[in-house]
């Protein structure tokens, strides 16, 4: 377990690296770090945390962000990375504006939609590649 635990926080890290170097140079892509600071926020709105200026909330978001998509591909992406990345990057799509939480950082448009399920499905590969190469 420990291994499909290491390759899922790879793929996660991967993930991450390829969405802030590409939100941080272009335009029209997704952004899905603001999906994830507003998730946040909601959910720690009616509890003692309190997560205060931009870079923490940045960074709270950034660590929630690379454990539950690492658990995640841990668990699914290891015996199945194509599907795995297919499902989480449509749920990233759906179930924001389902949750109550703005979906166009990550919905806006066509280009969005497919960089988001991308971004996923890369993520998932690269914890499938990882998996394969220490198990």
């Amino acid at each position: 377990m420990f291994k499909k635990i290491l390759a899922g926080i790879g793929g996660a890290i991967v993930l991450n690296i390829v969405h802030e170097t590409i939100r941080k140079n272009f335009k029209n892509v997704p952004h899905i770090n603001e999906l994830g600071e507003e998730a946040l926020l909601k959910l720690t709105s009616n509890t003692p945390i309190n997560i205060s200026g931009k870079d923490s909330l940045y960074a709270a978001t950034l660590v929630g962000d690379i454990v539950s998509n690492g658990m995640y591909y841990a668990t699914t992406a290891t015996k199945n990375d194509l599907s795995s990345g297919l499902v989480a990057g449509i749920s990233a799509i759906v179930l924001p504006k389902r949750m109550g939480l703005n979906d166009q950082p990550v919905a806006e448009n066509m280009q969005k939609k497919a960089m988001t399920v991308g971004y996923y499905i890369l993520g998932a590969c690269a914890t499938k590649f990882i998996y394969d190469k220490i198990k």
